[in-house]
């Protein structure tokens, strides 16, 4: 299974229940493809780098998908027909990263157990003093 990021920014005038509609739109999509959405993140109304469509604000909404990769098709299929309420988005697949991550995290905790801590570094140079 592949793990996509999906943000994107919603018009500033739509109110809550239109956003709410519109995720509940994106999540039955994904899931009629066979994925499903790990995670649906409100970030909230913020300000724009540059003005879209005379909008300087946008609310943005992050989906993080698992699934095969029609399903991101889908998505954004459908993004681009709500284009009057979205204003951009991207998919980002992140498994990648993911297990890059854990591979770093893997290798660190390992290093960790074979280095002894420093309060018995400590406790050995201590004794090797005393032994000369």
């Amino acid at each position: 299974m592949r793990t996509y990021e999906v943000p994107f920014i919603v018009i500033p005038t739509a109110d809550d229940e239109t956003i709410d509609k519109l995720i509940a739109q994106y999540e039955q999509a994904v899931a009629d493809k066979g994925g499903k959405v790990v995670k649906v993140e409100r970030m909230g109304l913020r300000r724009l780098a540059y003005p879209i469509r005379k909008f300087r604000e946008g609310k943005f909404v992050l989906l993080v998908v698992e699934g095969s990769g029609q399903e991101i098709a889908e998505l954004e299929r459908r993004l681009r027909v709500n284009s009057d309420l979205v204003l951009r988005y991207i998919s980002i697949r992140i498994d990648k990263d993911l297990k890059r991550a854990e591979k770093i995290k893997a290798r660190r905790q390992a290093r960790l157990l074979r280095r002894p801590s420093g309060e018995i570094q400590q406790e050995q140079k201590e004794e090797q003093f005393e032994e000369e």
